[in-house]
Formats: C-alpha cells, structure tokens, sequence
C-alpha cells in the first residue's frame, strides 16, 4: 500500500471526509477546520492511504518580536493505529522540517507527554538530546 504525505490548505477540507479511527482526539469541527487551514503561518500535513487520511502533523510559525530566527512549533502528531511503526510519523516529520527550512526556520520543535513512548523514540532518534522543560497550563 503507498502512503502519500500532503501539506494541505484551504481548498482541502473534503479531504478531511475520511479519516481513520485515531488520527484525532475528538470530531473535526468544519468551522475551526477552514479557520486553521487558512490562518497564516499554519500549517498542516497529512498522510493518506488509499483516499483515507491515516495520520496528521500541524504546525505554527513561531515568530518572535527580537532578533531570534523563527522556528517551526509542531503541535501534534498521530497515526491511526492500524497504520502505526509503518515510518508515516517519520515521513511526516521530515515534511515539516524540510517546510521549516523552506520557511527560513533555525530550529523545529515539538513536546510530548513524558509516558508517550512512542513519541519519545520518533523524536529521540534524530535529534539532540532531550531538552529539560516544564509546562503549566492556564485555564481560560
């Protein structure tokens, strides 16, 4: 089977039709849906097997206000778990970096859970060690 990795935009939401068990955490909301695919600096990158999206990767433009280079933020990553340890994660990650450099991106980054094994392994194997960070969520 050939998986098709694909950065999508705002001419792509039927593509967003079929999707497997486990690519989303919860129901795609149209609205939010063209919102996301059409803000600036968005990004969002999907892999496809046989016209059914099988795994997503979004990411955002980092800029910052001082002289510091803009980086890629990779807010999330998933495969359907029918489609898992097949290298789609992989592949979609080397989309996102070689967008970042594209871009003009220094740098790319992304966080995980700490019990999040496999992620921890995608993201160990090519890259530097593990940088020490704490998180605090806001409720609004």
């Amino acid at each position: 089977m050939t998986i098709e990795i694909r950065r999508l935009g705002p001419g792509d939401a039927a593509l967003f039709d079929r999707v497997a068990e486990g690519v989303f955490d919860h129901a795609i909301e149209p609205d939010r849906l063209a919102a996301y695919l059409a803000t600036p600096g968005h990004y969002f990158i999907a892999a496809f097997a046989d016209g059914e999206m099988v795994g997503q990767l979004a990411a955002v433009l980092h800029r910052h206000p001082d002289l510091r280079p803009v980086e890629l933020y990779v807010d999330e990553v998933a495969v359907a778990p029918a489609f898992q340890r097949q290298g789609i994660a992989r592949r979609m990650l080397e989309h996102a970096f070689a967008l970042g450099r594209e871009l003009g991106c220094a740098e790319a980054w992304v966080g995980t859970e700490p019990d999040n094994l496999p992620a921890k392994m995608l993201y160990e194997r090519r890259s530097l060690p593990v940088e020490p960070f704490a998180m605090y969520v806001f409720k609004l």
